[in-house]
């Protein structure tokens, strides 16, 4: 039986999922060996940790011969909407700007992700007034 997937992975599983999104599919093997050394894990622990990504529905598997090959079943993006989504619920009730006031407040931005910010923000704006204007 497949559990809810989670938003949140550990820092563990995002590890291993990173060697995934890289290479598209591995064995347990080959996932052992494409971990740093200081963040080596021993093959039953990776074992574990892809079965439990499994049930979670971030990986799926195929059998090749007797090795399991297992690949990303959800994208690198996806991850990252589903946990900040996670952080905007749990943390922000549901709200962005709060998310993005408490960034502004904690942590110094580089000049050129502000100006991105403020394009961002004006590009919403001319779509909110424009869907307004529409009676939408």
């Amino acid at each position: 039986m497949v559990r809810k997937r989670s938003a949140m992975l550990t820092e563990a599983e995002m590890r291993l999922m990173e060697i995934l999104w890289e290479r598209g599919s591995a064995t347990v093997a080959e996932v052992v060996e494409a971990l740093s050394p200081e963040a080596s894990l021993a093959y039953t622990t990776v074992l574990t940790t892809m079965r439990i990504l499994e049930q979670k529905g971030y990986v799926g598997h195929s059998t090749q011969g007797r090795a399991f090959i297992y690949h990303p079943v959800l994208l690198r993006g996806e991850a990252r909407r589903n946990a900040l989504q996670e952080i905007l619920s749990r943390f922000f009730d549901n709200s962005a700007g709060s998310l993005v006031l408490n960034l502004l407040e904690d942590e110094t931005i580089d000049p050129g992700e502000l100006q991105r910010l403020k394009a961002m923000i004006a590009e919403d704006d001319t779509h909110r007034s424009d869907r307004a204007g529409r009676g939408e």
